[in-house]
């Protein structure tokens, strides 16, 4: 992945971008070709020796059954958005700006590793319920269910879980820009209804080396 050094992601936003992965594609290379599944993951950072990234597929999807051919790859990504140079003060003093995109994302490499068991699988499942359950007034649970169709449920997936090797992110978040159209920037997203993009415009810029 191509990151220019004013948006490389340091390692704290790496792990926080980790810990709430949401969903995410994962990539493999097989002897059919390039394989890509969208699914929920969690993240453990203390599996190995970079943590490792967790999740499961369909028993009927062939990724699992294909041996991955060297690295594999899990494309982890939070809120994107256009962003118009209309936005930009710059633009009435100079003209010279140009529409970009705005965006937060990591390349995880790792090893995969298949677990064709059902306890871990439920020990997954459980994890993935807390996790997204949490900011619920009535979390529900995987034993609000009746126990026999939750065993068939776990029969009908396999688990699988990449164990990192190393992490590529970029937060290109318009750290390249002067502050006043940061703030442009920002304000235009919450006009435009993409609070989350906005967020993370304004927390890049509570870091050193934001430019004024």
């Amino acid at each position: 992945m191509y990151v220019p050094s004013h948006f490389a992601a340091d390692q704290d936003a790496i792990q926080e971008l980790l810990s709430n992965p949401g969903a995410a594609n994962l990539v493999t290379s097989t002897e059919r070709g390039l394989i890509a599944t969208l699914l929920p993951f969690v993240y453990d950072p203390v599996a190995g020796e970079h943590g490792a990234l967790l999740g499961h597929v369909a028993r009927n999807n062939d990724q699992w059954l294909l041996p991955a051919l060297g690295e594999s790859l899990v494309i982890v990504q939070r809120p994107d958005a256009y962003i118009s140079p209309s936005w930009y003060p710059s633009k009435a003093e100079h003209g010279r700006v140009v529409p970009t995109w705005n965006y937060t994302t990591a390349h995880v490499y790792g090893r995969l590793v298949i677990h064709d068991d059902p306890a871990w699988v439920e020990g997954l499942v459980r994890r993935l319920t807390t996790l997204h359950e949490a900011s619920s007034a009535e979390p529900w649970t995987v034993d609000d269910a009746p126990a026999r169709f939750v065993a068939g449920q776990l029969r009908a997936i396999v688990g699988v879980e990449l164990a990192i090797t190393r992490v590529e992110a970029k937060r290109k978040l318009s750290q390249n820009r002067p502050a006043a159209d940061i703030d442009g920037v920002i304000a235009g997203l919450r006009a435009k209804g993409e609070p989350d993009v906005a967020d993370d415009v304004e927390r890049a810029q509570q870091v050193p080396g934001r430019r004024t």
